[in-house]
């Protein structure tokens, strides 16, 4: 990979960390995760359980969201895993609905996309939008191989695997990296950047694909690879929470590292880096 262009002025460094396709891809990848996070919710929450193997066994689920009434009329909303029972009224299984009543209801109202109950259009959003992330995720591809990005910059070490201890003490205590140190990615986020692209992304792809019947007719090999179609759902529900929790870490990290000069560079491409002061 080429090494970065830089400009130098005063006591900063500019860096041309993110080229165009880099950053289109980025945001047009947040915008695709975000629409198929709400219409995969809203498809879940046509039978919010989840199970292992070919068919459903619908009296034991792996887990599942639902609303159990009380003596006194109203609805407890709680998470079943394995034989553990969590109460999440409120939130999961029982919502506030627009007439501040609570709803049986798995996800509420405003974590779904439509924001009603419409499993048609949760599906249109979530295909539509499946495919605009699988277009831009070849684009994105093409670019990385054809610029060596994936090996270069994504792509850890051994010695930077020897150094992830040390790093993730650093980031759980706040201290990142500066100066010439912060001129590319350390090895939490080419791990997490990696696990994001050759596992996560590529899991949801498989297994979104072996839940569609016409493709599952065709490929039932890779059906069984996965365990069966109700395998396949729960490991695709598991993929989608990993993205979510990467998303979390991500945006927690933009905000410690400094968002103006993180966010700027998703922007411009630009990534500012302060020069050291040297002490005596």
């Amino acid at each position: 990979m080429k090494p970065f262009r830089e400009r130098t002025r005063g006591g900063a460094t500019a860096i041309y960390r993110h080229p165009l396709a880099v950053r289109a891809t980025h945001w047009v990848n947040a915008l695709c995760l975000l629409v198929l996070l709400l219409s995969g919710l809203q498809i879940l929450n046509a039978h919010p359980a989840l199970y292992w193997g070919e068919t459903s066994r619908f009296d034991r689920p792996l887990a599942a969201i639902e609303a159990a009434p009380q003596p006194d009329g109203k609805l407890r909303g709680q998470l079943l895993v394995g034989g553990a029972a969590f109460d999440t009224t409120g939130v999961l299984g029982a919502s506030m609905s627009g007439n501040e009543q609570l709803q049986a209801r798995a996800f509420p109202s405003w974590l779904t996309l439509p924001a009603y109950p419409d499993l048609g259009a949760g599906r249109r959003w979530h295909f539509a939008f499946a495919w605009v992330l699988v277009i831009n995720g070849l684009v994105y591809a093409l670019f990385a191989a054809a610029t060596g990005r994936l090996s270069g910059l994504l792509w850890p070490s051994p010695a930077e695997l020897r150094g992830v201890g040390r790093a993730l003490w650093d980031h759980l205590r706040l201290r990142f990296a500066h100066g010439d140190d912060a001129r590319g990615y350390n090895v939490l986020q080419k791990l997490a950047y990696s696990t994001v692209v050759f596992g996560l992304l590529p899991l949801m792809l498989a297994t979104g694909l072996v839940m569609s019947p016409a493709v599952y007719a065709r490929l039932p090999l890779l059906g069984d690879l996965l365990g069966g179609r109700q395998s396949a759902r729960t490991l695709h529900f598991l993929a989608a929470s990993g993205l979510v929790a990467f998303v979390a870490v991500h945006l927690a990290m933009v905000l410690a590292a400094g968002p103006i000069n993180e966010i700027r560079s998703m922007v411009t491409g630009w990534f500012v880096i302060r020069r050291e002061k040297k002490t005596p």
